[in-house]
């Protein structure tokens, strides 16, 4: 009842604000939210890396800068004045910090830009640094090398560090050592189709300018230069990463010691592709990559640990603080984490959250608040910007934003209940129900929150999640990971054999609820893409329902149920051609895809599959259904046009005289002879500038995209940066592709 008369409290006083006008209203909703203005500073420094990353041409450092430092003295102008305290000081303040965060976006670019692959370079040496061994499940190794040759390149031209498949696995290869490779090496991969993920981008700011696979063995080398300085201190703990490694396979051998592996040095690619999969499927794949999971369980034992140890002596106890001695302990241990588990992006971001809050714990200040949040993601945007675009960033923060939101609302809630008298404090059973519930009420909130994120991303969701987590949260929490920490410390005395049996148990029990939870009819549901907009009007509204303590916070269900209502609008595309021009896929009557495609291109179709929430392999979509072929070539109507794909020259001379749309294998003469109003022709020329593409077919219309469109003019994107010039066709042939951008804006004849 005293709940109910404070909601209705509430709501008047809602209701008085508003009725005393905007200014008035303002002030006074001002005054209630002072403590919440700061949670929107992460946001809206997000906006403007947003907005830098999302221009199709390069910003230049001086513009950035100039429109920061002009909005950055307006904003003090206003501050001294009395306009500064009320809505226009908020404003420019919110536009400061878009500026900030636009100009850290830049600057970012700036400090990591080195030379990027703009082309394949087949059968090349390859000289250079081993930064990083990578296991693989399947054969051979990842190696990361820092590059000291490569090919004939100068150093303009020559990536720092690339990325290269070994053949076969060799078990001395160790970070430090200097080798020689033949390779054919390329940049690295563009978008499968426009708006895709862009792997490119996520190369470029981790240093990566190519990418490739090894022939041969790898030749040990001796090189005169020393290794750069970053790489001497990098190596030992490269290798003490992989001695961890080989030490938890061979005490604890087959799937479980890979999953061992995975938590604790955090190097994944030894787990399989089914064990993979089954995690997925079943909502369990966070546990197999350290975030911030492990971190708070790994740094909670610490700090738990030493907190008991300490209070063990009445002398220290009574006179010292103790627990603010234990959170700093907790600390270095995170930190001797972090180095041991690689410092992946998602390990550094899950530490700098966990320092934060450890840090609130040495300054007597409530380590579960939003503040520390906002300050934790702000730490990372301003270190990475790049990061904001990140899958892991976003779903951990989500995640976080939204437990402690529901954290700080109950406590709330209890702190207005009176306090419970002696009969209704838990006995053991009640703490142990207490336990499982505050499990699946945390799985349930996260659940919710996540959800528009991984349907965003990796376009399904997994519907039986929360009941894998209730299963393997547990186990996670009270078995695997405090066994890890055991492993952790008794490998030293060669004694970890034993918490590594404990270890092993507990994953073989979360690998078959993942198994069993994931073979269930429904556990996971394809979803197509959605379009962006519908996505940034989820996560704002979203971020005002959390953000907020006032009653308004409930107007951001508004953009929730826009964005949920409107995602099924995204147009899909009627014909898809690969990068490599050996992929095309029509949409057939049943809106689903038909392709000819080869084995070599695979992963397109895939990615083109997942995109269109279909659910099938690639292997069953190949079977070119909607195709009409012969041995020169094929032919499919979509839209009541013609798409061909033209194996051979003769095949051309055919197809330029029926196809609208003619996609030809080999290069092809600039346009065709006898032409059709309105013709498309490609050959793998254009796809080289371009990249893959998508039409879509309006009655008398054809849109096309283009990867290389949508990426823009970009430090990440080089091909792009080739000019498409439209073509001067002679008369009687059909225009080539180069023109298309500016033609097919209009409606075709």
């Amino acid at each position: 009842m005293a709940e109910l008369t404070n909601i209705e409290a509430n709501i008047e006083d809602w209701r008085a604000t508003h009725r005393a006008g905007p200014p008035v209203w303002f002030e006074q909703l001002s005054d209630r939210e002072e403590q919440r203005w700061f949670l929107w500073l992460p946001v809206m420094f997000g906006v403007g890396i947003a907005l830098y990353f999302t221009q199709q041409r390069e910003p230049s450092l001086a513009a950035i800068g100039a429109i920061a430092i002009t909005i950055g003295l307006t904003h003090i102008f206003f501050r001294r004045s009395h306009a500064g305290h009320g809505l226009t000081g908020l404003v420019s303040a919110a536009a400061l910090a878009v500026a900030l965060g636009g100009l850290a976006a830049k600057l970012r670019t700036e400090a990591v830009r080195a030379p990027i692959l703009v082309r394949q370079l087949s059968m090349v040496s390859v000289t250079g640094w081993i930064e990083r061994v990578e296991p693989r499940a399947t054969r051979g190794q990842r190696l990361t090398l820092r590059v000291v040759t490569l090919a004939d390149l100068g150093a303009d031209k020559r990536p720092d560090r690339v990325r290269v498949r070994t053949q076969s696995e060799d078990t001395t290869l160790k970070p430090g050592q200097a080798v020689r490779v033949t390779a054919s090496i390329g940049p690295p991969p563009a978008p499968a189709a426009p708006r895709d993920f862009d792997f490119g981008r996520l190369a470029y700011f981790a240093g990566l300018g190519g990418v490739g696979v090894t022939f041969g063995s790898v030749e040990r080398v001796t090189l005169e230069q020393p290794p750069p300085w970053g790489l001497r201190l990098q190596a030992p703990v490269e290798q003490l990463r992989q001695a961890i490694r080989e030490r938890i396979t061979a005490a604890l051998p087959g799937e479980a010691g890979e999953i061992a592996t995975a938590l604790i040095t955090g190097e994944r690619g030894g787990i399989s592709e089914d064990t993979n999969q089954a995690y997925r499927s079943s909502g369990l794949f966070h546990i197999l990559s350290i975030s911030g999971l492990h971190m708070v369980i790994m740094a909670g034992a610490v700090f738990y640990l030493l907190r008991l140890i300490l209070a063990a002596f009445p002398l220290i106890a009574l006179n010292y603080p103790i627990k603010a001695w234990a959170a700093f302990g907790a600390i270095l241990g995170a930190l001797g984490y972090l180095m041991i588990s690689g410092a992946s992006f998602a390990t550094v971001r899950s530490y700098v959250m966990i320092t934060v809050m450890f840090l609130a714990v040495m300054l007597d200040r409530p380590a579960l608040a939003l503040r520390n949040v906002a300050i934790a993601a702000l730490l990372i945007l301003i270190v990475y910007p790049d990061s904001l675009f990140d899958a892991g960033f976003q779903m951990s923060f989500a995640a976080v934003v939204g437990l402690v939101a529901a954290y700080e609302w109950l406590r709330a809630r209890r702190a207005a209940l009176p306090s419970p008298g002696p009969d209704e404090r838990r006995g053991p059973l009640g703490r142990g129900l207490h336990f499982f519930a505050e499990i699946v009420g945390s799985t349930i909130v996260a659940s919710f929150v996540v959800a528009p994120f991984g349907i965003y991303h990796f376009h399904n969701t997994q519907l039986l999640a929360m009941l894998a987590n209730v299963f393997a949260i547990p186990i996670c929490n009270l078995v695997v990971m405090p066994a890890a920490l055991g492993v952790l410390v008794l490998m030293p005395l060669g004694l970890e054999a034993a918490p590594l049996w404990v270890m092993g148990a507990g994953i073989d029990t979360m690998t078959t609820v993942a198994q069993w939870v994931g073979a269930l009819p429904g556990a996971v549901i394809k979803v197509p893409q959605i379009p962006s907009l519908m996505f940034a009007l989820m996560v704002a509204g979203g971020l005002w329902l959390l953000l907020w303590s006032q009653p308004w916070r409930l107007l951001g269900l508004i953009p929730i149920a826009i964005g949920i209502a409107l995602s099924p609008t995204e147009l899909r595309p009627d014909v898809l051609v690969g990068r490599d021009g050996l992929t095309v896929a029509v949409r057939g009557m049943d809106r689903q895809l038909s392709a000819l495609a080869v084995r070599a291109s695979a992963f397109d179709l895939t990615r083109w599959l997942e995109l269109d929430g279909d659910s099938r392999a690639a292997t069953d979509v190949a079977q070119a259904r909607a195709f009409s072929c012969d041995g020169i070539g094929c032919t499919a109507r979509v839209g009541g046009k013609i798409v061909a794909v033209a194996m051979s020259g003769a095949a051309l001379i055919d197809d330029c005289a029926t196809a609208d749309i003619i996609i030809a294998r080999q290069r092809s003469p600039r346009g065709c002879v006898v032409a059709k109003p309105g013709q498309i022709l490609i050959d793998p020329s254009h796809l080289t500038r371009a990249g893959a593409l998508a039409f879509y077919l309006h009655d008398d219309r054809i849109r096309i995209e283009s990867v290389g469109e949508v990426r823009g003019d970009r430090p990440w994107s080089p091909s792009s940066r080739l000019t498409i010039e439209p073509d001067a066709a002679p008369p009687g042939r059909s225009p080539g592709f180069t023109n298309l951008f500016e033609r097919f804006r209009q409606p075709q004849p």
